[in-house]
């Protein structure tokens, strides 16, 4: 008997699987995912999976046309193949995350009565997701009231590197490690002032622009830490006083579970816009900052130097819930029993 874990294409997805899956250790766990995106650079090796399986799947809403047509064939395909291995492992339960890796395997368990538990990251549904929703033995979602489990599945070290901000000494940038121009434009025209208040500067420029970004404070005499991958994010996290992030769903938890005030400034392109609606949860309980990238005004961004930190730092270790991991996974093993 296992559990089977799905979905995925992005860092955002598989983080989910990451984080829950590290908690359900001596559980026989399977992965099945796709050849397009992230999945196997993230799971191919992964000894805490007994077995991993990747089909050839692709998106169907970004496609057009002939396009659309054959990867729907793709996915049938790969439904039919995956129900195969969820009766060969002998499948208890299906935990999915979303995105076009977990399409095959979602629809697999509700053909063949495989309890189907899903985690949504953002606020805005995914359209797999809002799809299934209703034929969900269980949907998580940390936007949700009437979500069973609210703590977003978060490694512990962001909660342990919690502190109440009460001054801007360090400013981070995140721009994610593909980078964000915006974000990028932003820090270089503020760095000036922020060198004059002897504002130490942290800044994820992304791979691509690290050398340019990195240049581009050298010849304003401005020094700063620029990076475009790292694996010690939480560090950074904790060492800063105020953030200026993308939205997406892990860095916005993760942030808030480290009491760390920040302004948003959405991708502008993400689908269902969903990285401004994550964003637009904290603000409407006023623990964070929104700009969209066309309303960026560089005197209000150095207006929230002088702002109330405090409160919103609090207000943040308050709000967020510890051990979503954790949570999931006993909910993932209480159905393995059944």
């Amino acid at each position: 008997m296992s559990i089977v874990m799905t979905g995925g294409g992005t860092g955002g997805h598989l983080a989910i699987i990451k984080a829950v899956k590290e908690q359900l250790k001596g559980e026989t766990l399977i992965y099945i995912g796709s050849t397009t995106g992230q999945d196997r650079q993230w799971f191919e090796d992964d000894k805490d999976f007994a077995h991993t399986y990747f089909f050839e799947t692709r998106g169907v809403v970004n496609q057009r046309g002939l396009g659309k047509f054959k990867s729907l064939w793709m996915m049938l395909w790969a439904m039919v193949q995956a129900r195969k291995l969820l009766k060969k492992h002998q499948a208890k339960v299906v935990f999915s995350v979303g995105g076009f890796s977990a399409a095959a395997t979602a629809f697999a368990a509700k053909s063949a009565g495989v309890p189907l538990v899903i985690h949504e990251q953002n606020a805005a549904l995914g359209s797999l997701n809002k799809l299934l929703r209703p034929y969900a033995a269980a949907f998580i979602s940390s936007y949700l009231d009437e979500s069973p489990i609210k703590a977003y599945p978060i490694k512990e070290v962001f909660f342990e590197n919690a502190r109440i901000r009460k001054r801007v000494k360090t400013i981070i940038f995140l721009g994610g490690s593909q980078g964000a121009k915006a974000i990028n434009t932003l820090a270089l025209e503020i760095a000036p002032e922020l060198k004059k208040r002897g504002i130490r500067i942290i800044h994820q420029a992304g791979e691509k622009n690290i050398d340019e970004v990195r240049q581009a404070y050298e010849e304003a005499g401005i020094e700063a830490e620029v990076f475009g991958f790292t694996t010690k994010l939480a560090d950074s996290m904790k060492e800063a006083d105020l953030a200026v992030a993308r939205a997406g769903a892990s860095t916005l938890w993760e942030l808030s579970a480290t009491a760390l005030p920040t302004l948003f400034i959405p991708y502008p392109y993400a689908a269902s816009d969903h990285q401004y609606y994550n964003a637009l949860f904290l603000v409407e309980k006023d623990l964070a900052w929104i700009m969209r990238e066309e309303e960026i005004d560089t005197s209000k961004v150095l207006s929230l130097l002088d702002e109330d930190l405090e409160n919103k730092s609090r207000g943040l270790m308050e709000a967020v819930e510890k051990d979503g991991s954790r949570q999931i996974a006993t909910l993932l093993r209480d159905y393995a029993k059944i």
